[in-house]
This record gives C-alpha cells, sequence and structure tokens, in this order.
C-alpha cells in the first residue's frame, strides 16, 4: 500500500474504553508482587467498562461487554469480591450478560493454556461479543515454555494481536519479579499500549489492606497529569485515591517532626535525599516552590 492510499483510508477514530489508558483495540498490562491487590485491580477495571462507570480516577465512556478469564482464584473468594464491588458501586450494567466470567476453579478440568494454539482455539469460542477481556493472571493461563525467553511470549503475543484485529482489547494481570519489575521476559511490554505498576508504599502496614502506589510505565498516546502516579487505599468496598506527591509530603512532614534527620528520611521513605529537601523546603516557604 503506498503513502498516498494509507493516508486516504478512512479509519475509525480513537475510542477509549477507561480514559485515559486503556483504548479501544488496546493491549495493556498490570503486574504487582503477590498480595498486593493486582486482582482486585482487574475486577474493578471490569465492572466500571461493565457498567460504564468509574475505577479509581479513570472513567468508562460507555457500558462495554466484558469477559474475565480467572485462572486461580478461589471461585468463593472471586464471589465474596465481585458481590462488595456491586454492592458499592454507583452504576451497574445494562444487564447481567455484559459482564461473563470463566472461572478455572469451576471447571473441571482448569482453563486451557492460552500460551498454545489449542488451548487459544478452545477459549475463543467464550469470547462471544466481549469488547475487553481480562486475562488473570499469566502465569495460570499462560504456562506453556520459560517466562524469561522472549521467544516463548510470540503465540500469546499473536494471540492478543488477534484479538486486538477483532475489535477487542486486553487487560493481562501479571506478577512482580523479586527485583519489582514484571516478572520474565520484557518482550511482553513491547507490544503493550500502557504498562502499570502496583507497589506497596513504604510505611505500608498489613492491617490496611490493599493500599498500593499506581505507576504507569508504559504510557501511549496519553502525558502529563494523565500519567502522574497516584495512591490507591480499598476500605470497606471503597476505593479512594490520593496524589503521591500529597501522600510523600505528609510523610516527610512527620519524619521530620519526629526529629528524623533528612538522610534518614529519604532511606526510610526510599526516596531521594533531593526529593526530602525539595518537600522540607517548599513546606517552609508556605507550599510555594
Amino acid at each position: 500500500m503506498s503513502l498516498d492510499c494509507f493516508l486516504q483510508m478512512e479509519l475509525p477514530p480513537k475510542e477509549q474504553i477507561l480514559a485515559p489508558w486503556l483504548p479501544a483495540k488496546g493491549l495493556c498490562m498490570v503486574f504487582a508482587p503477590r498480595g498486593v491487590g493486582k486482582t482486585l485491580f482487574g475486577l474493578g477495571v471490569a465492572y466500571a467498562v461493565a457498567s460504564g462507570g468509574s475505577f479509581l480516577c479513570w472513567q468508562a465512556t460507555k457500558p462495554r461487554k466484558v469477559i474475565l478469564l480467572d485462572g486461580e482464584m478461589p471461585a468463593v473468594t472471586l464471589q465474596e469480591r465481585l458481590a462488595s464491588i456491586v454492592q458499592n458501586a454507583a452504576m451497574s450494567p445494562p444487564d447481567g450478560d455484559f459482564i461473563r466470567l470463566l472461572s478455572s476453579d469451576l471447571c473441571e478440568f482448569g482453563l486451557p493454556d492460552l500460551a498454545t494454539e489449542e488451548g487459544q482455539r478452545e477459549i475463543e469460542p467464550h469470547l462471544g461479543n466481549a469488547e475487553l477481556v481480562v486475562v488473570d493472571n499469566l502465569s495460570t493461563l499462560a504456562r506453556s515454555g520459560k517466562e524469561n525467553e522472549a521467544d516463548s511470549w510470540g503465540l500469546m503475543q499473536s494471540w492478543a494481536l488477534k484479538l486486538r484485529r477483532e475489535g477487542r482489547s486486553v487487560l493481562f494481570v501479571h506478577h512482580a519479579g523479586k527485583g519489582g519489575e514484571q516478572r520474565g521476559t520484557s518482550k511482553r511490554e513491547d507490544v503493550m499500549d500502557t504498562v502499570i505498576k502496583l507497589s506497596r508504599p513504604a510505611d505500608y502496614c498489613a492491617t490496611e489492606g490493599a493500599r498500593f502506589n499506581v505507576e504507569f510505565t508504559k504510557s501511549r498516546g496519553f502525558s502529563g497529569a494523565d500519567a502522574e502516579p497516584f495512591e490507591a487505599l480499598y476500605r470497606d468496598g471503597i476505593w479512594s485515591t490520593r496524589k503521591l506527591e500529597d501522600v510523600r509530603t505528609t510523610q516527610v512532614l512527620s519524619l521530620k517532626a519526629e526529629g528524623m534527620t533528612q538522610r534518614d528520611i529519604a532511606s526510610e521513605l526510599g526516596i531521594g535525599l533531593a526529593t526530602v529537601n525539595r518537600i522540607l523546603k517548599k513546606a517552609s516557604n508556605g507550599g510555594e516552590q
């Protein structure tokens, strides 16, 4: 196809499913260490998209059909979490068909291995007319090959691109490795429009439940304030968010009031000494830089 011919094509305008980071025909990934809250995150995204509602600080543009592929969660736990989301949601899907589930726990032989052509063929008839496919998680649903070898991702990547050509978006839920980044080959991120990292704050306490920092490590098509990191907290079925800068300011001022040095504060919070100095300087100037 010549450049002139390509530029004259009438292509549909770009749409957002959950603005600004989940586009129509988009491929996205969220990853976190075990127990941080990545499944809660995936369920929140799925319900917001199906209901046309909101999740954290993001808004769905309209209700769209969603299918959840759950390869790990006990069915009773998944039921409890979804029941809490439904109870506390401001909006509901137009009907029950807008969000469907395939739970490995309820299938005699579990869900198929999506890293094989056979597994993909087995699952595809069940996708129906879903516009968003949530794959939770890669470790349990893409079992073939070695995680740290780029070639092992090839079949999954081809399948993801096929789903995109069909007009679907995919959200992959994945584990973080020991270093805090997504586990296995970095080739997974090449094809993604958005990659989101969830991590526990330095001052996290186990009694808080799901509280984590949300950081965009890849943000294709959006930037600026939309791509700024923030903190999310899930308490009594309700999500709340705070700017990471506001959280850090509170933490730094609190530790300073306890008599800690700037160097000790930086070490305690895992941030740079220059950041601590800037926050304290801004506070002493009445909030001005």
